[in-house]
């Protein structure tokens, strides 16, 4: 999997629902009719914080406080 940006600047742009990061009016992996969205977008700038040690691994994500 992709590294998943922490906070991107436009995530509405994009379907986060899988590795191909697609424009909203691309989505190739036909995984539904609509986009998948971000975390930040369900659980604010924060939601990161939520995650446990072995989720930010499997993420890529490197969290500094």
């Amino acid at each position: 999997m992709k590294k998943l940006p922490i906070q991107p600047k436009h995530p509405e742009r994009i379907c986060w629902g899988c590795d191909k990061y697609c424009a909203t009016s691309q989505m190739y992996c036909g995984n539904g009719s609509t986009r998948t969205m971000h975390p930040i977008e369900i659980f604010g700038e924060d939601w990161a914080d939520m995650l446990s040690e072995e989720e930010k691994h499997r993420f890529g994500l490197t969290i500094k406080h």
